[in-house]
């Protein structure tokens, strides 16, 4: 990775390293590519989530856009998936989020779609990342304003329009309810929003279908988007569904990119076991090509079990949605994602849509007439434990000969029963430790062993 773009885009504590300034290059510099790649005058698409420095980033990078003569359409409050669409609807040149997906408010980021929907490949960010260095002078910092910084200037009818895009979420939530492959009548759902960009989403696209929706953390005030709710803390989730006696949950991080599903009894089913109903019903259905799917190597081995007990092949790719992406495109598979439920689903949409998940999990649920317990239970997970190690130089973790060493006796004392993974995050200042195997205890014991070496040489 580069300086500022990690495995999902630009992502920082706001208004510190990620400034107002550096935003503006960033819009400047991908607006620059669009005006590049298009006949007349481009157009980008600008969305973000429902964190208190949404607006101030957000304001920046259209300004940095429409500053380099390219139009910018705004969509406001909305999910990631959401401007991915809107790009590809509107026949707009790029998209850009302002989002720090699932991590907590004082974060935020910036990430770009091209033309497609589909997130820019690293080549494309790293020409984004040339140009908005540039003109910083290199660094991340301040830049002077007015400076030359060998992109466009235009003046007059020559600067880029600004506008809003009015209807942003209907279009959305038409789409998304476009894509069910069945009405969810009769159906109890509970929605937790974690007071982020599928507030006004979710709820509505499920009640369109015809489900009774029930939805929690859904007020969001910039600060408490992803605090003791969705995705990563789905125990309000859990607790709802078992008070109402709903036939199920689901619960969205901040940008609602990833979903979390949460069965009648209060159980949670993850990303690896919403992929597992997934690859069995469309295995039983016809509806997998080359009857395989995309994980991570973070995914559970039991999700391998239990795809190769219906025929199907899970075929490993490295940690990020964009990586799983990227080899769904090689190999032509249209089902993928990852243990955190970003779940991408190729022949509906170009990116992992935690609502396009969760009517297809309700939809598996309506035509078998099975609850979730019972479909999630093709999948037996085994023993897995995650530590993240808050480190101050997690780019240095390789170079340190007693990690090395450290997660050599590990990956041995597991042995071939078992794995260890070890990576720093492309999001945030941690180096994540998994351990996987059959012995709860022996595993536990590896991965702490590790994490303490990780923590003693880069806290």
């Amino acid at each position: 990775m580069g300086a500022l773009f990690g495995t999902d885009g630009v992502r920082e504590v706001a208004n510190t390293r990620l400034t107002p300034e550096l935003a503006f290059r960033l819009g400047r510099a991908g607006a620059a590519i669009a005006l590049r790649r298009s006949d007349g005058r481009p157009l980008m698409v600008v969305g973000g989530d429902t964190r208190r420095s949404t607006g101030m980033l957000e304001a920046a990078v259209v300004a940095g856009i429409a500053s380099t003569g390219v139009d910018a359409a705004r969509a406001g409050v909305v999910p990631t998936p959401a401007v991915a669409y809107l790009t590809r609807a509107l026949g707009a040149s790029a998209g850009v989020v302002v989002s720090a997906s699932h991590n907590p408010a004082e974060y935020n980021g910036i990430k770009f779609f091209g033309p497609d929907g589909f997130k820019l490949a690293d080549e494309l960010e790293g020409e984004v990342e040339v140009g908005a260095l540039a003109a910083g002078g290199g660094g991340m910092g301040a830049a002077t304003w007015g400076e030359d910084d060998g992109l466009p200037r235009p003046h007059g009818a020559g600067v880029g329009a600004v506008f809003d895009i009015v209807d942003a979420v209907d279009m959305y939530v038409r789409f998304a309810a476009g894509v069910a492959q069945s009405r969810l009548d009769g159906l109890h759902v509970v929605i937790d929003c974690a007071n982020g960009a599928s507030c006004r989403t979710s709820p509505a696209a499920f009640r369109a279908l015809g489900a009774r929706t029930t939805v929690i953390n859904d007020s969001p005030d910039g600060d408490n988007i992803n605090v003791r709710c969705g995705s990563t803390h789905p125990e309000a989730l859990q607790e709802a569904v078992r008070e109402l006696g709903a036939d199920l949950g689901f619960a969205h991080d901040g940008d609602a990119d990833r979903v979390m599903a949460v069965d009648s009894d209060g159980n949670v089913v993850d990303g690896d076991q919403i992929m597992a109903v997934c690859s069995a019903f469309r295995v039983a259905n016809g509806g997998l090509p080359g009857r395989a799917i995309v994980a991570t190597q973070y995914s559970n081995l039991g999700l391998v079990q239990a795809a190769k007990a219906v025929g199907c092949q899970v075929i490993m790719a490295n940690a990020g949605d964009k990586y799983v992406l990227q080899e769904m495109r090689r190999r032509g598979l249209v089902l993928g994602g990852e243990q955190s439920g970003h779940i991408i689903m190729l022949e509906k949409t170009t990116t992992g849509d935690g609502l396009i998940t969760a009517i297809e999990v309700a939809s598996i649920v309506t035509a078998t007439g099975k609850p979730l317990s019972e479909l999630a239970s093709v999948m037996v997970k085994f023993p897995q434990i995650m530590v993240n190690v808050r480190v101050s130089r997690k780019d240095e973790y390789g170079a340190s000969a007693a990690i090395r060493a450290a997660v050599e006796e590990a990956r041995a004392e597991l042995g071939d029963a078992g794995r260890l993974v070890v990576r720093p995050s492309g999001t945030e200042p941690v180096v994540r430790v998994m351990g996987e195997g059959p012995d709860q205890a022996a595993v536990r014991k590896v991965v702490e062993g590790v994490a303490g070496v990780i923590r003693a040489e880069l806290a």
